[in-house]
């Protein structure tokens, strides 16, 4: 068991399916990822930098990228997808696709390696 099962046995039927099919995905991308609780959230680490979380809302399911900026870098590509600044809704109607998961996390992994999450040195 990992904390993420242990926050996944706390939500509905619907959105647990929501979920497992996002972290299965999210583990197929990251298979060396450390899965973790970050800010109260379930998230995917590498190197100690989350990659991308996720939760469980009453009306829908969140993705979080653990970062202001990258949910605006693909405003074209989640247009249909109702948002805020740091989270991307969905819901069993409209679903993440595989293609979609993929762009969130290879979009987060391009902003740790351009220094995202860089502790700042004097």
């Amino acid at each position: 068991m990992t904390v993420i099962d242990d926050y996944l046995k706390t939500v509905s039927a619907e959105q647990r399916k929501l979920l497992e099919d996002l972290r299965k995905e999210m583990r197929r991308l990251l298979p060396d990822a450390e899965e973790a609780i970050s800010y109260g959230l379930p998230c995917f680490k590498v190197d100690g930098k989350v990659v991308g979380g996720f939760a469980a809302n009453k009306n829908f399911c969140s993705y979080y990228p653990f970062a202001g900026s990258t949910l605006g870098l693909l405003k074209k590509d989640l247009a249909e997808y109702s948002q805020t600044l740091s989270a991307l809704h969905f819901t069993a109607e409209k679903p993440l696709t595989k293609k979609l998961i993929k762009l969130l996390v290879d979009t987060k992994l391009q902003q740790i390696a351009e220094g995202y999450h860089s502790k700042k040195t004097k």
